[in-house]
């Protein structure tokens, strides 16, 4: 059995709009944009077949729930679930940010900075750590999902709806990535987005896409300070369809991916950028021109630091052809990818390296108010992810990247500042909130 995740943030709520927090008090409710963004988010499951939904039981996901619902159309009414309640921020709750900044000017500071070590004190004196007691109930609410997944392995793959808040669902992707509190800050959830998790009854998990935005009216999420990089995986190949290991053997797109970059140049047209970096590669280079035909004058840099992973000697192989080889070795690529040094190829480790280096120049080559793209392969997107989420090159499996996919990584703070996944594999301006792209071989 496998499940399917799709997490949404509640709509825009009235504490939103006026830059309250929230917490778990049950005063904010949801503002008409709060109820628009519900009904688009139905609107763009409406082909989703879903098998249950859960709700925090606080009014403003509640209520999301049930517009949502009512527009997916399929009859389903949402279960009210303690798990999904937001963090609790008890002294804080109901102020205004400014009143948080001027009346608990250290806390809130080391709220934004090391959320996992703020310490509060509670109406009756008690001392907590807020993000600490959601860490706890994300893992409860992880390892629930894992046991209805265990309990009948044979069972048909299902798919479940979490309604919930920004805090809650975070903490979630990081129980259910298998990463620290600390690494709270390095993802981004948007009101009404939608996020779509596939976890296995092994309990390996995959993120398909995060924060997904574009059924809202918008490709991307909003921008604020400092650099942001767009990276996009080039579109699909006639050996991405075929299933081909490809690897550094330069095969152009073909008809389908040529039209999977013209959609990405849509899906990015809004788009402002003044850099393009591309994998000195066919595939990429002609997904990144055809995105830079609607930004004409942004200049294009090829780089060979951004190229696919060397397979080798399996390169242009299927994998029936790889699997009478090297039998061995195509199982361990399968589950310990790390471990693999392919035949006359490389390492993880050595794509992890190249690749990472060759980012790390491009972010420190921008300035704060500038936009990158980014257009570069399945492995060498996955290791560039993997290392930003603060996961291992053995992760690369957890991280999708479909053809002509576009994800989003914004520095707020400045280079030396850390990154946020803003968004991830997202696929909307494809045909639809599911990554349909060619499973192909890297």
């Amino acid at each position: 059995m496998s499940l399917r995740l799709v997490l949404v943030r509640h709509g825009l709520s009235s504490f939103n709009t006026e830059q309250r927090i929230q917490g778990r008090d049950d005063f904010s409710c949801l503002t008409e944009e709060g109820f628009r963004q519900a009904r688009a988010t139905g609107a763009a499951l409406k082909d989703l077949a879903i098998d249950a939904a859960y709700t925090s039981p606080l009014r403003r996901a509640r209520d999301t729930a049930g517009a949502l619902l009512e527009a997916q159309g399929q009859g389903l009414t949402a279960t009210p679930e303690t798990l999904l309640l937001e963090i609790d921020l008890e002294p804080w709750s109901g102020l205004l940010r400014q009143e948080v900044r001027e009346r608990f000017p250290v806390e809130e500071q080391g709220w934004r900075e090391a959320p996992q070590d703020l310490v509060l004190s509670r109406a009756d004196g008690s001392r907590y750590n807020p993000l600490a007691e959601l860490m706890v109930q994300a893992g409860t609410l992880h390892q629930q999902l894992l046991a209805s997944l265990q309990a009948d392995p044979d069972a048909p793959a299902r798919t479940v709806l979490l309604v919930g808040h920004n805090a809650i669902l975070r903490a979630l992707v990081l129980q259910l990535l298998g990463l620290p509190a600390s690494h709270f800050r390095r993802l981004r959830i948007d009101n009404a987005s939608i996020s779509v998790f596939n976890l296995s009854g092994d309990g390996s998990v995959q993120v398909e896409s995060l924060n997904g935005c574009g059924h809202l009216g918008s490709s991307v999420p909003s921008r604020g300070t400092g650099q942001r990089l767009v990276l996009v995986r080039h579109g699909e190949t006639d050996w991405n369809r075929q299933g081909r290991f490809q690897g550094q053997i330069d095969i152009p797109l073909n008809a389908n991916g040529q039209a999977q970059a013209e959609a990405a140049a849509q899906g990015l047209a809004d788009v402002h950028l003044d850099r393009a970096y591309t994998s000195a590669m066919a595939r990429p280079r002609q997904t990144a021109e055809a995105i830079l035909r609607c930004h004409p004058g942004v200049p294009l840099t090829s780089t060979r630091g951004l190229v696919e992973i060397g397979h080798g000697l399996w390169e242009g192989q299927l994998e029936a052809e790889i699997a009478a080889t090297w039998p061995q070795l195509l199982a361990d690529w399968k589950v310990r990818p790390e471990t693999v040094a392919m035949p006359e190829g490389e390492t993880l480790q050595q794509v992890w390296d190249r690749s990472l280096q060759c980012w790390q120049t491009i972010v420190a080559g921008l300035r704060p108010d500038e936009t990158a793209l980014v257009v570069a392969h399945d492995a060498v997107n996955k290791t560039i992810l993997c290392a930003l989420l603060g996961l291992s090159p053995g992760d690369i499996w957890a991280i999708k990247q479909g053809n002509g996919g576009i994800t989003v990584i914004d520095y707020p703070s400045g280079p030396s500042g850390g990154p946020v996944v803003s968004a991830m594999n997202l696929t909307h301006h494809l045909g639809g909130v599911l990554d349909r792209t060619a499973a192909g071989a890297l």
